[in-house]
């Protein structure tokens, strides 16, 4: 107990040093003869801050959740596996292997339109077996969330998607199979009101892989790598539309993998890519969500 309360207090500390490291940015200094210097905005260093702590949180959340797992990239034939004619129908023509995990559709171009002037919003879909399908957004600064689920009244909760058969003590990789994997992030949504961003969600909750829900490295590139992208965008005043569209093939329980787009207003930010919902030491039935392990 003494050790993990002195590992939470040690990054209390590094958050804290951050937040005056970043207040201490903003102080003007000298300005020469020729050169004239503005310190940022109140608002600005506030929106680096909450950046800058969300990011220290996920890494003190992921290291005391996650222990000694590691996010082992699936290589292309395990990926591939759930490329079905079924699900490539579904996904188009163009699916292009990244060399991360994940593929590449339609050259990474999409065709949401975000040249619009609505309010921001958010809506999720079930499909017409009543499975979590389709979450379509309009985002800002806004609707963002730093807080962490407890503050927010959206934490653990004992619901469990169709499929979920939980898998754990798995070794060479994530030591578990699912985690209730979300269409629409909750640190993308969860300042909009309105929307249920809880992990209780039946339109807005699947059971996702381990690995498919939470990898974030360029070389390992999950859903949350692919929602980093959108939250820096976010975090810099940008306006995105975000779409998340879960695939199945035929009746299963289980999606095959997300189909996930985002393309900002003023087209800095656009992708479009298919994170498919394996993991390198496990094999799935997807009819039912059965994992068996593989190490």
């Amino acid at each position: 107990m003494k050790r993990r309360r002195n590992k939470k207090q040690g990054w209390r500390w590094l958050i804290a040093f951050v937040i005056l490291f970043a207040l201490a940015s903003g102080i003007p200094g000298k300005a020469s003869s020729t050169t004239t210097t503005s310190s940022p905005s109140a608002q600005t260093l506030v929106a680096k801050v909450n950046s800058l702590v969300e990011n220290l949180s996920y890494r003190s959340r992921s290291s005391s959740t996650s222990g000694s797992s590691t996010m082992v990239t699936p290589s292309k034939q395990k990926a591939e596996a759930v490329l079905t004619a079924n699900v490539k129908q579904q996904l188009g023509s163009s699916i292009t292997w990244n060399g991360d995990g994940a593929f590449i559709i339609n050259n990474n171009k999409t065709k949401l339109n975000a040249k619009i002037n609505n309010a921001p919003y958010a809506v999720d879909r079930l499909d017409s077996q009543g499975r979590a399908w389709q979450g379509d957004a309009w985002l800002n600064k806004t609707t963002r969330q730093y807080k962490n689920r407890s503050e927010t009244g959206n934490g653990a909760t004992s619901w469990k998607p169709v499929g979920f058969m939980q898998l754990t003590n798995l070794k060479n990789g994530p030591t578990h199979a699912y985690d209730r994997g979300h269409l629409l992030g909750y640190a993308l949504v969860g300042g909009l009101s309105g929307f249920n961003a809880s992990e209780s969600n039946p339109k807005n909750i699947a059971t996702q892989t381990a690995w498919a829900n939470e990898a974030r490295s360029t070389d390992s590139t999950g859903q949350n790598y692919y929602e980093g992208l959108v939250r820096k965008a976010l975090d810099r005043g940008k306006q995105v539309r975000y779409r998340v569209t879960d695939i199945y093939d035929g009746n299963n329980l289980v999606p095959s993998g997300a189909h996930i787009e985002a393309k900002s207003k003023d087209g800095s930010l656009q992708f479009n890519v298919f994170v498919p919902n394996v993991q390198n030491n496990i094999t799935i039935n997807y009819a039912t969500g059965k994992a068996t392990a593989t190490n």
